[in-house]
């Protein structure tokens, strides 16, 4: 299950920065440390959510 996470993480880390910094630039924040913090939390919010969703997929295989 974590080699599958792994793989997940890249494509979900990805997702989730380009979405809080295009959230941060709708809401004005458009200097680079704020952009830079706001891609730093998709990267650590995409841990958790790629291991829940590797295991959705690993108990929805059998």
């Amino acid at each position: 299950m974590f080699r599958l996470a792994t793989i997940l993480y890249a494509m979900i880390a990805t997702t989730l920065a380009g979405s809080l910094i295009v959230a941060a630039l709708v809401m004005g924040y458009d200097t680079w440390m704020q952009l830079i913090i706001a891609a730093c939390f998709g990267a650590v919010f995409a841990v958790p959510a790629s291991f829940f969703v590797a295991q959705a997929i690993v108990s929805n295989k059998k």
